[in-house]
């Protein structure tokens, strides 16, 4: 029998911020402009720089003030999260349309497992069609990294931009990934790699030389340093889990008692405290909620359901339990009862702008593309 082989995308949406600010106004495929800081003066800092704007050193993280003394003609554009948002929706929409696995990590990138194409058509021409549809469809240039981990592919889709695919086997990993500078080590922060430099770890070879352990294990713990090994050898997950990074769209906890209760008081307590777990996970997720409620089950398996919504988005614990409670009392009918829950549903992002998470939840690599 055949060995298959996992085979992961990782398709990254080239400078995102900037080609959005494109397609909104063509007229800036022509002249240099960064996204971000102010368009009203020269103030604030840089999400994105355009590949023109770049050919002068100005990149993203750089104050407005910096850009403009390496390009004072510089262009600053604001951003425009709406649009944003919708772009990354269509992009999301046509990875859909490959595979039931996908896994976006950040606003402008994601995880894409074809392994089941992969059996008959090669990743390559699969790669380039899904770089293609995106261009003519919506004029979203993107960079495919393609490997038998997620960490590689990620690794993989940063080495040709814009517009490039990388194809990064187990195998290839020293030739194509030992000469890369330090820097290129998905995952090592912008604080760090300038130390390992210090020391004369300058490459990812040098990183990989474990005759520099104890060069690099001053800046970095020994744990840290294993996993990064085991990453880059291609000793990591390759296994995508949609649901992963994804918020919910209701919030809800419940206990069953071992006998059947009828005191009302008794059962308003059970589920105050099923409605505490729900806070805790509202506030997890950063997320507000407008419609409260509880849940109750007789002892004949009879399950109630009342809920209310409020006139405003809110985590505020006082505001939510007082409108439960008041629920609570104003349709709470007497019997014997089994199980009592809360629950909060209509949910949305505490700043309505969530950018969902990279694959390492420890950084972010906003407008790095």
């Amino acid at each position: 029998m055949k060995k298959t082989y996992k085979v992961i995308f990782h398709i990254d949406l080239n400078a995102f911020y900037a080609t959005c600010a494109m397609i909104k106004e063509p007229h800036l495929k022509k002249r240099v402009f960064v996204v971000g800081g102010q368009s009203s003066g020269a103030k604030g800092v840089i999400s994105t720089a355009s590949y023109k704007a770049r050919k002068y050193g100005i990149h993203a993280g750089m104050s407005v003030i910096e850009a403009l003394n390496l390009y004072p003609r510089l262009i600053i554009v604001p951003v425009d999260f709406k649009l944003y948002k919708e772009m990354s929706h269509k992009f999301m929409n046509v990875l859909d349309e490959y595979s039931p696995l996908v896994l976006q990590a950040s606003i402008d990138e994601a995880y894409l497992d074809v392994t089941h194409l992969a059996q008959n058509t090669h990743p390559l021409k699969i790669a380039k069609e899904l770089q293609k549809k995106l261009v003519d469809q919506y004029l979203l240039p993107t960079s495919i990294g393609i490997a038998p981990t997620l960490y590689l592919a990620k690794m993989a889709s940063d080495i040709k931009k814009p517009m490039g695919i990388t194809i990064l086997r187990k195998r290839d990993v020293e030739k194509i990934l030992y000469p890369m500078d330090i820097s290129n080590i998905h995952g090592i922060g912008r604080q760090t790699y300038p130390k390992l430099k210090m020391l004369g770890i300058h490459t990812i070879k040098d990183f990989m030389d474990l005759s520099n352990l104890d060069k690099i294990l001053k800046v970095m713990k020994e744990n840290s340093y294993y996993t990064y090994r085991e990453y880059i050898l291609g000793n990591s997950t390759n296994i995508i889990e949609p649901d992963k990074y994804k918020v919910p769209k209701s919030i809800s906890a419940e206990t069953t008692f071992h006998t059947n209760i009828e005191e009302p008081t008794f059962l308003l307590e059970e589920i105050n405290k099923q409605l505490d777990e729900c806070l805790v996970r509202l506030n997890k997720h950063q997320m507000l909620t407008k419609t409260i409620g509880f849940k109750l089950k007789t002892s004949n398996f009879q399950t109630i359901t009342r809920s209310v919504t409020i006139n405003d988005y809110t985590n505020d614990p006082v505001i939510i339990k007082d409108h439960l409670q008041s629920l609570f009392e104003s349709e709470f009918e007497e019997g014997t009862y089994r199980l009592a829950g809360a629950h909060l549903n209509n949910l949305i992002d505490k700043e309505n702008e969530k950018i969902p998470f990279n694959l390492f939840t420890y950084e972010k690599f906003i407008g790095k593309s």
